[in-house]
């Protein structure tokens, strides 16, 4: 219980300061790339190095187990297409390049003709179900891997860690473009905030009986919604932009790298 609360109030910070720092600094744009570089390869590789083979160990077959992550990266894609979100950077300090100028003035122009409201509020519950998946993911990790020599799900925590600001980055952008006054963010800020500790914490807590068989499909969904993350939402934003080719998939190859070493420190369990 320790372990999911410590990383509930982390997830909660990291969050939170996702939607408060652009009001107080302005990120670069090489900054975002690289970071979502990063957790693109993180988050990649948690689901392809530590939630499928979880799932598949726990006693569900490959075939079932492909299903729900199938399932879970089709349900992701269409929550992306549904309420396009996947716009994690913004314009800062005369940075804009003018790549991205083309890209960016196509979202302006999508939200010049949407109503006020609509935007945000689209983008808001878009990402809540999303973050609410991946509180899922981390609840069900942490109850597979309490024997790991090192914190428990480790590697799940530390993708979601480096996500959620992003998430968070984009409401907050989202509500000053359509006007809505800085208290009005930072409520929105926190109930954001708290939805992946609480999701994690109640799937964490409530894992028994019926809840307890469902968690090989849990982690193998988590694991679909991981991969379409990575390749539908983060990589295209970084790929529109030819300059630092190299240092971005440098950076994608170290999110990569990451997840497999984490899995050094992971119980398996064999049939």
């Amino acid at each position: 219980m320790t372990v999911i609360l410590s990383y509930g109030v982390a997830l909660f910070v990291a969050s939170w300061l996702g939607g408060w720092l652009p009001r107080r600094y302005q990120f670069t744009h090489t900054q975002t790339q690289l970071v979502m570089s990063l957790v693109a390869g993180l988050m990649l590789g948690v689901a392809g190095f530590h939630l499928i083979p979880h799932s598949f160990e726990l006693g569900q077959s490959i075939d079932r187990t492909m299903y729900f992550v199938v399932g879970g990266l089709v349900f992701m894609l269409l929550l992306l297409r549904l309420f396009h979100f996947h716009q994690h950077d913004i314009a800062t300090d005369g940075e804009s390049c003018a790549h991205a100028n083309e890209h960016d003035h196509a979202h302006a122009h999508d939200h010049a003709h949407a109503p006020r409201d609509v935007g945000w509020m689209g983008l808001f519950l878009g990402l809540s179900i999303h973050t609410i998946l991946d509180g899922v993911a981390l609840g069900a990790i942490l109850r597979v891997e309490q024997g790991a020599i090192l914190l428990p799900g480790l590697g799940v925590f530390a993708a979601i860690l480096l996500h959620k600001p992003l998430d968070s980055l984009s409401i907050e952008t989202m509500m000053r473009l359509d006007g809505w006054s800085e208290r009005q963010r930072s409520i929105v800020n926190i109930v954001f905030a708290l939805l992946c500790p609480l999701a994690a914490l109640l799937f964490y807590v409530g894992f028994s009986g019926p809840i307890a068989s469902v968690l090989p499909a849990a982690l193998a969904f988590s694991a679909g919604a991981f991969i379409c993350i990575a390749l539908a939402d983060l990589l295209p934003e970084v790929q529109f932009h030819s300059h630092d080719k190299l240092t971005l998939t440098g950076s994608f190859l170290t999110g990569l790298l990451i997840a497999l070493a984490l899995g050094v420190f992971e119980p398996h369990f064999h049939q």
